[in-house]
């Protein structure tokens, strides 16, 4: 079947019809429901959970047909066995340290955990059910307490520096010393050095906070998912046809999954919106009815702040002080002095510094724009203040006005299949990358698809998975994690990554269509699936996307340079109905309005920001039972004014409350001075693919892992340190228009 469809989808006489994305899942359901009613029988034992088999499937994709939900926790507990087991070999081993017995074998533990993590928590982001989500429940302060094992076990510990105090003396390779030194650091940084009721203090406080950040990441997505703005077709006053057809097909789909008639007649002949963004932010933009903007604003703003069981206002609180509390422990001023230490700005100092000289131009330009709605609003004779949810439908008033560009005219040219294309053009132009779909290789959900990318050379690079449209149970936002990573420990091993997106999905047989905004997001999450495609690094522990998070975010943010370059916009902004490439006054209205609502952009932006770093320059002494007050207060002091709301408040954070990002949400700003500079050398070259510089590039940035310090590599591409004056130009902060 998979053949078939293979073959087809190269056939001339299907090709355009097979591009189409319900013609792809069309397929896709008619062979699963072909390979069940022939009882297919899959080359994995049904007998043994398939994370004790070898995967044999092409490029080691996960059998994710074959893995269910039940086979989780014992490839979870078995694989926490034979890690300790595998940690107990290298403690317990005679001879005497050397790098290859302790460095490279502790390389090698831990590989049936990292299986069935990858896929689990894969999975439990961007395709959850209630047991994966009770499964991350248990499994949070299971595995927080199982890698405490590790990282405070003293004999291991005691191997690794007596490593690090000869190291003069190894014949190192630099790849290798700094493996060294990142290894030790870890194990310090974890309380390898602390008194043993300090390493019982921390590994106590280690699994409170996975526990609260577990809970806060899944009542974040009740919260967001538990409200619904229904409305009669007398209610859509201002929207566009393709907006308003989005909304009836939520309803529709609602409809079909209703198990009662009363809830059926409860979606019937109704348009649903939500707080997903891609539902939201049209409506905030479209609609002339006010109130209803104001409600589903509220919606969004409120999501986790509502007093009810879903409340995360006490969690955020206590993971704060949890912080604080542990990093008192660990002889630290606060967590951020803590977290900082392994940064590019290495003190909350130069973190604020950073912020405050971008917040004072910000918000100067924000206030500007407010006044701009305000006269747009007083000319038709309205007599109200602008507030946040006005905030979109009159700036794009004002934008139409100063700069005719309508929102609306461009979508038709960006259909998601052809920013693909383009995207894949731009990394082929670069770096001489194709990618090639494959149809023979089953995946998580039908939403989700897959390409094989290989190198100038031909040779196999890896495997990309997209996975774009919004659904009930994905969490919001996007990003980029893997199936599988990059090594050449033991041979050449080859990643496969995902890029999950929250994109509107297709209506009826039109394909789906893109703002310009989710372009931006879509060569960002791609130039983070590059970092983690192009590395080559011997280590696993250092590829792709390990390092420094401010400088992470530079790798995904210096692509999306290239997705508002004319040329490249040319290559892929066609029409979906007639062909038609994007014409030239549309793409100069386009740039032209680049600068435009940059005050609203950066502020909401900075204020989350500086609300992070607020939450996490607090001391252990502190007093956190207001959430809401502590927010308000942070706020007040930077003068964030009323029309705007932190890009995520406290209570729907999740960057730093579930996620990685605490004391380092800063970094999107710091990482946006690097990719601002570094791009600015493609300007100055005169050619955005520049081969010279696409290759140094690529051997610096991309491919290098956490090989070598960040602020190394960066100078090794650009020559010197980076700068901050081609940020402010790119953003209009500089004081010209």
């Amino acid at each position: 079947i998979r053949n078939s469809v293979n073959s087809m989808s190269k056939n001339p006489i299907f090709t355009s019809q097979f591009k189409t994305y319900k013609m792809r899942k069309l397929i896709f359901i008619s062979a699963l429901l072909i390979i069940v009613s022939c009882q297919q029988q899959s080359e994995m034992d049904p007998n043994i959970n398939p994370f004790f088999q070898e995967w044999n499937t092409p490029h080691e994709v996960p059998p994710f047909l074959d893995i269910k939900d039940e086979h989780y926790m014992p490839a979870y507990e078995k694989g926490m066995e034979e890690n300790l087991s595998e940690i107990d070999v290298i403690v317990n081993n005679p001879e005497e340290p050397t790098f290859s017995n302790t460095i490279e074998e502790l390389e090698r533990t831990g590989k049936l955990l990292s299986k069935v993590g990858r896929v689990f928590s894969n999975l439990a982001s961007s395709n959850t059910n209630p047991q994966l989500q009770e499964l991350q429940r248990e499994l949070s302060p299971m595995l927080s307490a199982h890698y405490d094992k590790i990282s405070l076990n003293e004999g291991l510990f005691n191997r690794v520096e007596s490593l690090w105090q000869d190291r003069e003396n190894l014949g190192l390779t630099s790849e290798q010393l700094k493996l060294l030194e990142d290894t030790r650091k870890q194990f310090v940084r974890s309380g390898a050095l602390m008194s043993e009721e300090q390493k019982k203090q921390i590994s106590e406080i280690n699994s409170k906070i996975s526990g609260l950040s577990t809970s806060f990441g899944q009542n974040l997505l009740a919260e967001t998912n538990g409200f619904e703005l229904i409305l009669n077709k007398s209610d859509l006053e201002g929207l566009s046809d393709g907006v308003v057809a989005a909304a009836l097909d939520a309803a529709s789909q609602k409809m079909d999954k209703a198990e009662s008639e009363e809830e059926k007649e409860k979606y019937k002949n109704k348009y649903v919106f939500t707080p997903h963004r891609s539902s939201m932010y049209p409506f905030l933009t479209e609609s002339t009815r006010r109130d209803l903007r104001e409600k589903l604003y509220i919606s969004y703003v409120m999501r986790g702040d509502n007093g009810n069981e879903t409340d995360n206002k006490e969690i955020a609180a206590e993971i704060a002080k949890l912080r604080a509390e542990r990093a008192k422990i660990m002889g630290y001023k606060t967590h951020a002095h803590f977290v900082l230490e392994e940064n590019m700005l290495k003190t909350p100092e130069e973190v604020y510094d950073l912020l405050v000289k971008l917040w004072e131009p910000a918000v100067k330009r924000a206030k500007v724009e407010v006044a701009d709605m305000q006269a747009v609003a007083n000319a038709e004779g309205q007599n109200f203040e602008i507030a946040a949810w006005d905030w979109w439908h009159y700036s794009e008033k004002v934008r139409k006005e100063k700069y005719d560009l309508d929102e609306s005219a461009i979508k038709p040219y960006l259909s998601l299949d052809n920013v693909l294309q383009g995207v894949f053009n731009t990394t082929n132009k670069l770096w001489g990358l194709n990618f090639t779909e494959l149809f023979d290789i089953d995946l998580y959900h039908p939403d989700a698809r897959v390409w094989q990318v290989t190198d100038k050379d031909g040779s196999h690079l890896g495997i990309f998975i997209g996975d774009y449209f919004t659904r009930s149970n994905k969490r919001g936002g996007a990003w980029m994690s893997s199936f599988k990573g990059q090594s050449n420990l033991d041979g050449r091993e080859r990643p496969i990554v995902v890029n999950v997106c929250n994109f509107p999905a297709p209506v009826g047989d039109n394909p789906a269509l893109l703002s310009f905004d989710n372009v931006v997001t879509l060569f960002h999450e791609f130039g983070h699936a590059m970092h983690g495609t192009l590395t080559n690094v011997t280590y696993g522990s250092m590829a792709g996307t390990s390092g420094p998070r401010d400088f992470i975010e530079l790798p995904s943010q210096l692509l999306e340079h290239w997705a508002s370059e004319p040329e490249v916009l040319k290559s892929f902004a066609t029409h979906y109905e007639t062909g038609e490439s994007i014409p030239d006054d549309l793409i100069d209205k386009l740039l032209n309005a680049s600068k435009f609502n940059q005050g609203f952009i950066n502020t909401e932006y900075l204020a989350a920001s500086l609300l992070d770093m607020d939450w996490h320059t607090i001391s252990a002494e502190e007093d956190l039972k207001d959430a809401n007050k502590f927010e308000s207060e942070s706020m007040r002091k930077v003068g964030l004014i009323d029309e705007i709301a932190p890009r995520y408040r406290s209570t729907y954070f999740a960057h730093i409350f579930s996620g990685g990002y605490s004391s380092g949400y800063y970094s999107y700003v710091h990482a946006a001075v690097l990719d601002s500079d570094a791009f600015e050398a493609f300007k100055e070259a005169g050619d955005v693919f520049d081969p010279n510089l696409s290759s140094k590039l690529r051997s610096t940035i991309y491919s290098k892992g956490s090989t070598e310090e960040a602020m190394d590599l960066f100078v090794q591409f650009r020559g010197r340190k980076a700068e901050i004056g081609p940020l402010l130009k790119v953003r209009g902060l500089d004081g010209a228009e």
